[in-house]
């Protein structure tokens, strides 16, 4: 009698199970999200993160900046600091301070769609592409190739239908536009083409950022509904580490704050070429030239929303190459995002860049780690977080896809457990424990948690051996061939035909 009453009850409860996971979930329902709040790992110490503020104040009182361009010595100078006879330029500490508390605080990163907004505040997280790759891992082969506007364009739209990936900033080189002007074209136009949801791209030169900022005019509806809802930002590289200022770049920087653009301030120097080989030292580095960076855009325009971008990369001592799938990859990437939060302003960091050549063990290993961390640390803005192979050289649409699983995973552990008198009430075992059935498959607890407590991945395999044997042993790779394939296949963004025809005609346009 109690093993039919089990039987049954069990039965019943799959069935509610399947129906449950079958209905879909408001966005505040969902076990995970964008913008969930980290910050609970910390690799630092509070006095550590002191030491670090004020070994970067010594650094750009002391040392400074080389090469700022003649606009960024008037604004620089105009605002406070100091040009030496040597042609660097020192930061006060009183100066520094002072434009941090002029920074933007609490910033919101535009979708095209108001869904896809990033809410830049506290510790919230975000993951999404970066990186610039100049191949395409091509897995039917095992090979890479150049990569082109077609795959710039796939990549956004596979990114737009991807939950867990949030913003796409350029993750590859358009290499089949050779004409510079027409690539920064073809990038805006590829991504905006494929998601709405919020995008980076950089320009080579500052002449290019005026003819883009006019196709983004034509994007939005008008210069007045772009600034009103500046859906791309600029990925900024202002500086060529060490303490030099990256002149074409900090001209582009001022036109694009003119234009009401977001700017991704972006030290990328690598540990041990770079950028000094102590972890904590990298993280001196960066922190002094993105304070620099601070003190720049606060100067032209108090309050300009700008992302924080300490990106110090690893270089692997024994061959000087870059390791950006390492622990000490992700330990630089953590003690960022705790500078970032002393500082109280957005910020954004490097994670889930492979070493590997091709979606494999490595690379699982690689991405997991990185981005665990950098999600726990809170990161507002974690990039190059899925996709990247071959210390950003390869971009892989599988792995794009595959991504997407792991970061949800990630940002399950970013959520963290849930201690509150329900769930810690222990009236369930009483009903399972005492003359219950002994489990808690089918209870009313289970099923109103199985979507809301627990994540569920798209493409990773739980079958059991006899499962798996019996569905033709599923291999990953080939399953996510077919979901990228799938997401290709189905309708995507476009703009509207006639807009998209008038563009084609003005523009030199390189995708379908």
């Amino acid at each position: 009698m109690t093993d039919t009453k089990t039987k049954v009850r069990r039965s019943g409860g799959r069935a509610a199970r399947v129906a449950l996971r079958s209905a879909p979930l408001a966005e505040d329902k969902r076990p995970v999200r964008a913008g969930l709040p980290g910050g609970k790992f910390k690799p630092l110490s509070d006095a550590e993160v002191l030491r670090i503020h004020h070994a970067a104040l010594d650094a750009l009182e002391q040392i400074g900046l080389s090469q700022a361009p003649p606009s960024g010595v008037a604004i620089l100078t105009r605002a406070g600091a100091v040009l030496g006879d040597d042609g660097r330029m020192r930061f006060p500490r009183a100066l520094v301070e002072d434009m941090l508390a002029k920074a933007a605080r609490n910033i919101t990163l535009c979708g095209r769609e108001a869904k896809y907004d990033l809410h830049l505040t506290g510790s919230n997280v975000h993951f999404g592409t970066a990186g610039a790759a100049v191949h395409v891992v091509d897995l039917e082969t095992n090979t890479y190739r150049d990569s082109t506007a077609q795959d710039l364009h796939d990549a956004a739209k596979i990114t737009h239908a991807l939950d867990n990936v949030h913003f796409f900033q350029r993750a590859l080189v358009a290499r089949d536009v050779s004409d510079n002007l027409e690539m920064d074209l073809n990038t805006i136009y590829a991504c905006c083409a494929g998601t709405t949801k919020h995008i980076g791209t950089s320009f080579d030169d500052p002449g290019h950022v005026g003819p883009g900022v006019e196709l983004l005019h034509r994007i939005a509806g008008g210069e007045a509904a772009w600034r009103a809802r500046p859906f791309v930002s600029n990925t900024n590289c202002f500086v060529v580490p060490p303490m030099k200022f990256a002149e074409e770049s900090c001209r582009a920087m001022e036109l694009c704050i003119a234009a009401g653009m977001p700017v991704l301030l972006l030290s990328a120097g690598q540990a041990g070429a770079t950028a000094p080989a102590p972890i904590a030292l990298a993280i001196v580095q960066a922190v002094a030239e993105c304070l620099a960076g601070v003190v720049y855009v606060n100067a032209i325009a108090p309050g300009h929303p700008a992302v924080f971008g300490t990106w110090p990369f690893v270089s692997d001592l024994r061959t000087g190459a870059m390791s950006g799938g390492s622990a000490e990859q992700a330990l630089l990437t953590a003690g960022c995002a705790q500078m970032h939060r002393f500082y109280d302003i957005p910020g954004g960091a490097a994670a889930g860049i492979s070493d590997a050549k091709l979606p494999d063990m490595q690379a699982g290993w690689e991405t997991g780690i990185t981005n665990v961390l950098a999600g726990l640390s809170g990161l507002n803005m974690a990039y190059e977080a899925v996709g990247m192979h071959a210390s950003l050289l390869g971009f892989c649409m599988e792995s794009l896809v595959l991504g997407d699983d792991v970061i949800g995973q990630v940002l399950r552990t970013v959520r963290g457990i849930d201690v509150t008198e329900d769930s810690t009430s222990i009236e369930a075992m009483k009903a399972v424990c005492l003359g219950g059935p002994g489990h808690y498959l089918g209870s009313d607890q289970t099923l109103k948690l199985m979507q809301t407590e627990y994540i569920y991945p798209t493409l990773g395999n739980r079958m059991s051996p006899k499962e798996w044997n019996e569905a033709d042993r599923p291999m990953l790779l080939d399953e996510a061939i077919k979901r990228k394939n799938e997401i290709l296949d189905k309708a995507q963004i476009k703009f509207d035909p006639e807009f998209d025809a008038a563009i084609r005609k003005d523009y030199n346009i390189y995708f379908e």
